[in-house]
């Protein structure tokens, strides 16, 4: 996981605060994919490819973070 370990952190950030985040009005995105998931209405495929991109950004967030503080244990 070399490659996570290169990307900038504020490309991360930037990516989260945009579009892990968008729209911001109700809702975020995720937030709304996320409560259908837990409500189990997460069944159309344009729902499942939102809620993969618009997490995919926190997933990449928390796995460089992880890995950001793995590093200096």
């Amino acid at each position: 996981m070399k490659w996570l370990d290169k990307l900038p952190w504020m490309i991360v950030i930037v990516t989260v605060l945009t579009i892990g985040l968008a729209p911001y009005v109700p809702q975020p995105h995720v937030v709304e994919k996320l409560n259908m998931l837990v409500a189990g209405s997460l069944a159309k495929p344009i729902d499942m490819f939102d809620l993969v991109m618009h997490g995919t950004p926190w997933v990449l967030l928390i796995l460089k973070t992880i890995r950001q503080f793995a590093a200096k244990l």
